[in-house]
């Protein structure tokens, strides 16, 4: 065998080595391919769960409630997106809309035609007859009375009458009124509740709306009692016009508001007043009834009783009326009320600094038996009088 036959032999060895190896592993590796295929292939199919919910065919009865959205309708809030207290501001501000679109047409700007000056304030229709509300220093020394409605026509008005102890008058429209505003209970006010003013500030700016809470009640400035206090913007002009609730009805006439303080220079703000409808309604039916105001009388001069009066008088009690004198032949003198008593109630209704004896005594008439409730010398006694009718010239 010659060389050349040798190496042929061996290289045709080494390449049937070389095909059985890579052979072998050709099958295997395709026989494993198959037998993995087969193994996947008997393996369960695993349940998925989709992160949206497959819609259901709709139900006309029970429609399906959109996914909220990253930015909301504000008049459609999802609770799970807005917290409810946006909900309930968005209430009260549409509730606030409402009750001004209820009212507004029936507020005024009274016109004070005078000879020597001139004036302006408002008010609010609260009779179909024409009846006006307004305030009783509107239209003072008045030769000639006008409104302008608020959709800008402008009426005569007569006055029907005015008490200045109140603050409260009343003119009435010649021909026919616009709207009339409801009523409402002031009685029923709490502090911290949500209340609107609407009048023409200055005289220029008809229909203004103003919004604030009710700071207080019973208030007493200078020679007004009873009255409710408001941190709503009133401004000159204001007066006379309606404080109302979010359920559009009338529970007050703005009258005054307090700007300089009353230590030194101090200054206050948001201390608005109006007469509340517990007043103003029982004034303004007599002034339309008889054109005048009787008020109940006792006869006496006295001090609202305070602190202040507490510590400078030495009194037992923190509350009440203190007589400083008593009117001969007056109903007071006729019961035996004496200077210096302190009287603690009258009937059942006891005496506070919110509840004033001038307050107390405005819901009753002349001619009315009371009981009052008195401390004399330590003693408290029980003091029997028909109260009399308040003189017209008696100042307030």
């Amino acid at each position: 065998m010659s060389k050349s036959t040798q190496i042929g032999l061996i290289f045709l060895i080494l390449l049937a080595v070389f095909v059985s190896i890579t052979g072998g592993a050709l099958v295997g590796g395709v026989t494993g391919y198959f037998l993995a295929q087969q193994s996947i292939a008997e393996m369960p199919t695993p349940e998925v769960q989709t992160v949206v919910q497959p819609a259901e065919p709709a139900q006309p009865e029970t429609p399906a409630e959109p996914a909220p959205e990253i930015f909301p309708d504000p008049t459609q809030p999802p609770e799970a997106v807005i917290p409810p207290v946006v909900g309930d501001a968005e209430e009260q501000s549409d509730a606030m809309v409402l009750a001004v679109e209820r009212v507004s047409p029936a507020v005024v700007t009274v016109l004070n035609i005078n000879s020597e000056a001139g004036g302006s304030g408002s008010g609010v229709i609260v009779s179909e007859n024409g009846y006006i509300l307004t305030n009783h220093h509107v239209v003072e020394g008045a030769t000639e009375l006008a409104v302008i409605f608020a959709d800008g026509t402008r009426q005569d008005v007569t006055l029907v009458g005015s008490d200045p102890l109140s603050d409260v008058a009343v003119v009435k429209a010649t021909e026919a009124v616009p709207a009339v505003a409801v009523v409402g209970e002031s009685d029923a006010l709490q502090p911290g509740e949500t209340v609107l003013a609407i009048g023409s500030p200055l005289g220029n700016f008809r229909n203004t709306v103003t919004s604030g809470v009710v700071s207080a009640l019973n208030r007493s400035v200078g020679n007004l009692e009873g009255l409710i206090q408001t941190d709503a913007s009133i401004n000159r002009g204001n007066s006379g016009g309606p404080l109302i609730n979010l359920e559009g009805e009338v529970v007050g006439l703005n009258t005054l508001v307090v700007r300089g303080g009353f230590l030194g220079s101090d200054q206050a703000e948001g201390l608005g007043f109006a007469v509340p409808s517990t007043i103003f309604r029982r004034v303004s039916e007599q002034l339309v009834a008889t054109g005048e105001m009787a008020y109940p009388y006792l006869g006496i001069q006295y001090q609202v009783i305070d602190w202040d009066v507490v510590v400078e008088e030495n009194l037992p009690v923190e509350n009440g009326a203190l007589v400083i004198s008593v009117e001969p032949g007056t109903p007071a003198d006729q019961a035996g009320l004496q200077d210096g008593d302190i009287i603690t109630a009258l009937d059942s209704t006891s005496l506070a600094q919110d509840n004033s004896l001038r307050y107390v005594l405005i819901q009753y008439q002349p001619g009315d038996t009371v009981e009052l409730t008195v401390l004399r010398d330590g003693r408290e006694l029980q003091l029997e009088l028909t109260l009399g009718t308040r003189p017209k010239d008696l100042q307030p």
